[in-house]
């Protein structure tokens, strides 16, 4: 990270003023109570240090009794006329003194800041730059990392663009978050009774009020966040009533608006599991392409019927020219013991692709549910979890969290530019790992997920033209068919609630034959060439981590 440092932040931006054509009053707020005072003076040294000029600092003091505090703010206040203090008589928590911050502020765009905590030098500067980039800007967030009691950096937070479920899953907007006053006014300010989520209340509240263009993401990290002893930079559990804040803020959003909602605490403090209950039970075709391996074929087949709650399926098999003994007698007792199970042909060379389109032909279903033979259910949960987000509005193709036999990270997502095309998220992580800021463990939406167990509405398959039989047979045509449906407006979703084994290529083989690497080239090629620069600007992972 000291690396990314050097290279990234070492620059001088002083020309890059002058040659703004709009340059709004920034009013940074924040709000004091008997802090600290080597931490209280680093933070309103920032502001002081920002080569961006158009600001003002406005500080609501929430009655501290600390004398140093008290006396540092004065000295402050005598020194620069673009810091303006309140002495609050009465102490009213981080809400009600933001507000009395808030009351101050003269300018265009508020910038929300606590007393401890640092901006970079240039913060306010790559602010303005966004606001002149996108003039309908008007929520605006950056990358941050945490800084400890020497002044170290660690721990940087590169966040990905506006990721609605990945948002309602945990606050990721945090810090630095610049919003224009107008907006403020609309909201009323921060409300009492949500002390220590007050931000993401604020931001959730928000929402009504924007379009998702209006959202706008700043790459680079222009926020320190404090991590000393008892503070959440530190470590999470250190507050929790900041997730049972975080969980009432969410209720209340989402209970408004969507009344059938759920909300339950996630698997890592400050996370959430928005539960959308299932009105109606649809049927859902699941399809399983395959020729003979009958011990992969017969595990995925039990694990469907034994570990899977949701009821309301069939199972279609595709034959692609078995010969097997053993599986063709496993097909007679299938079809004779199973009526939801059919087996129909599919007599001619492999073409993954070609096979899953010829099975949503044959299906019955409103969904669909594209599933590999290699793969092995684990959580009798996972189908009742995948369908309730593809019936969602808005949401395309749902992905599962996958696992090698091992245990590790098979898939979790797909990130485009790995490898030239797309690769899976988090592989090889351990099956306990939180993952990349607890990205393992929240839903979120991401640009695509394999098919090896995908679920979509049929129409929308059919919407799109399927797969691409022609020039993706084998590789890519899941990374393919999920760009297309977000070409259409549409959100891919993965999800850590829905947990499989997939036991890897184990009916095929890897790509290690002369023809078979001829083959991925061309669909490499293919890819490259269909989607360009929408492979290498992935808004869903940040242009500043390793693609690998």
């Amino acid at each position: 990270y000291m690396n990314w440092i050097k290279h990234h932040e070492e620059k001088s931006e002083t020309d890059e003023v002058t040659q703004l054509s709009r340059m709004p009053l920034i009013s940074v707020v924040m709000s004091t109570y008997n802090t600290p005072t080597h931490y209280l003076q680093k933070a309103i040294q920032s502001v002081l240090t920002q080569s961006y000029p158009h600001w003002e600092l406005c500080i609501a003091d929430d009655a501290s009794d600390n004398k140093e505090t008290l006396q540092l703010l004065r000295s402050y206040q005598k020194e620069s006329d673009k810091i303006h203090i309140q002495f609050r008589r009465e102490n009213g928590h981080i809400s009600a003194a933001s507000n009395t911050a808030l009351k101050m502020a003269q300018g265009e765009f508020i910038a929300l800041m606590d007393h401890d905590d640092m901006l970079a030098p240039h913060a306010l500067l790559e602010a303005v730059k966004a606001i002149n980039q996108y003039p309908h800007a008007k929520l605006l967030y950056s990358d941050e990392d945490k800084i400890d009691e020497k002044g170290r950096r660690y721990d940087p937070h590169f966040k990905t663009e506006w990721n609605p479920d990945l948002f309602f899953s945990q606050n990721y907007l945090s810090h630095l978050t610049i919003m224009r006053k107008e907006l403020f006014e609309q909201l009323g300010g921060f409300r009492s009774g949500y002390e220590g989520a007050q931000d993401y209340d604020l931001l959730l509240r928000s929402l009504d009020y924007l379009e998702e263009y209006e959202i706008i993401h700043i790459p680079g990290i222009l926020y320190h966040w404090r991590a000393i002893e008892g503070s959440s930079a530190l470590n999470s559990a250190e507050k929790p009533y900041t997730s049972e804040a975080g969980l009432l803020a969410l209720k209340d959003y989402l209970y408004k608006r969507y009344p059938d909602t759920e909300v339950k605490l996630g698997m890592v403090p400050n996370t959430y599991k928005v539960v959308y209950p299932l009105q109606r039970v649809p049927l859902i075709s699941l399809i399983i392409p395959t020729r003979d391996s009958y011990a992969i074929l017969h595990k995925c087949i039990q694990s469907i019927l034994e570990k899977t709650r949701y009821k309301n399926y069939e199972i279609i098999i595709i034959d692609n020219q078995t010969k097997d003994l053993k599986t063709l007698d496993y097909f007679k007792q299938l079809r004779s013991r199973y009526p939801i199970i059919r087996i129909v042909s599919y007599d001619k060379p492999f073409n993954y692709a070609a096979m899953n389109n010829f099975g949503a032909t044959q299906a019955r279903g409103e969904l669909l549910g594209l599933i590999n033979n290699d793969i092995e259910v684990i959580s009798e949960e996972w189908l009742n979890e995948m369908v309730q987000h593809a019936l969602r509005p808005g949401i395309g193709a749902v992905g599962a969290k996958l696992y090698y036999d091992d245990g590790t990270i098979q898939h979790a997502g797909v990130i485009l530019g790995i490898g030239g095309v797309a690769g899976h998220s988090h592989k090889y992580f351990h099956r306990n790992d939180d993952g990349y800021f607890s990205r393992l463990k929240i839903i979120q939406n991401l640009s695509a997920v394999t098919s090896a167990c995908l679920i979509l509405r049929k129409k929308l398959y059919l919407e799109v033209g399927g797969m691409d039989a022609v020039y993706l047979k084998v590789a890519f045509n899941d990374v393919d068919l999920c760009l297309k449906i977000r070409q259409l407006g549409y959100r891919n979703l993965w999800t850590p609630y829905a947990r499989l084994y997939h036991h890897e290529s184990l009916s095929r083989g890897a790509e290690d034959t002369k023809e078979k690497k001829i083959r991925f080239a061309r669909e490499v090629a293919f890819m490259q060439k269909k989607w360009g620069a929408q492979l290498q600007t992935d808004p869903y992972y940040s242009q500043y981590l390793t693609l690998r």
